[in-house]
């Protein structure tokens, strides 16, 4: 499995792509063309282009969840796929497709389900989708703590046309079962990142965590929480992590004191079970 890196609120020095407040990673996986996430514009396109990446291939684009941060690029993908055959899946959580505000903001998708239905074949699930022997989208993921994945963020509109509190119960990942162990692709861990870890290894029947890389949803968070959040991946033992597009400096430096912290940023390129 290869993964690169095409959007993320950094870029890497010498490396001439745009970054923003947002996530998206290109992976190809046995033939198969994958996108986790979408950013928030369409500097998903710019910098595909820029790295010579064609995304007219894709499979299947996954939703970790349904924040504008994560499904904006998905405003400019609809337009390229509108008048193609071959359509990719779209694959999220069914509340991923919910009206979503904080405040007087809109920071739900973009795009109403009748223009995705256009130009993608849109697939929701709550429970695992095995997308390839190796590749898993984790569907909706268990609370197992009870310090992570507990706050809400703004409201979600249910079926009902009511208005409650959102604790972004669509949340999910993507795992890469390698030779070494999990691959763990989040969004940004709405749901804890401990939880995600946990889950995965156990849909997967795998201990071993080779990488995790992502958001960790690490924002001015408490001491005890942080504390938790580090106890509890070091016991994972994971070989590396590449925190990004939410979490802090401060959550970042501690993480760092006993854990395998990576730079990373737009354009980072990685590679499990090469041939």
């Amino acid at each position: 499995m290869k993964l690169r890196i095409l959007v993320d609120n950094y870029t890497f020095i010498d490396e001439y792509y745009l970054g923003e407040p947002g996530l998206s990673f290109y992976i190809e996986e046995a033939g198969k063309n994958y996108l986790l996430d979408t950013g928030y514009s369409d500097v998903l396109l710019k910098n595909a282009a820029a790295m010579r990446i064609d995304l007219k291939q894709l499979d299947t684009i996954i939703l970790s969840h349904g924040h504008n941060d994560h499904t904006g690029g998905l405003r400019y993908l609809k337009i390229l796929y509108a008048d193609m055959i071959k359509k990719p899946q779209l694959l999220a959580h069914p509340q991923a497709f919910w009206q979503r505000r904080e405040g007087n903001l809109d920071i739900g998708i973009p795009v109403s389900m009748t223009e995705l239905q256009q130009s993608f074949q849109v697939k929701q699930s709550t429970k695992p989708v095995w997308l390839s022997p190796r590749l898993i989208y984790l569907g909706e993921i268990k609370r197992y703590n009870g310090f992570e994945g507990k706050n809400f963020i703004g409201k979600i509109k249910n079926p009902a046309g009511d208005w409650i509190e959102d604790y972004v119960i669509d949340d999910s990942a993507l795992i890469y079962c390698s030779n070494h162990g999990l691959v763990i692709m989040t969004g940004c861990s709405h749901a804890g990142i401990c939880n995600i870890t946990e889950m995965a290894r156990q849909v997967c029947g795998e201990s071993r965590i080779a990488a995790v890389i992502g958001g960790f949803h690490l924002l001015k968070t408490g001491k005890y929480q942080l504390q938790q959040t580090i106890n509890h991946l070091h016991k994972q033992s994971p070989k590396a992590i590449y925190a990004c597009h939410c979490i802090d400096l401060t959550a970042k430096m501690k993480l760092a004191e006993t854990l395998p912290i990576h730079e990373t940023g737009v354009a980072l390129s990685l590679e499990w079970d090469a041939v």
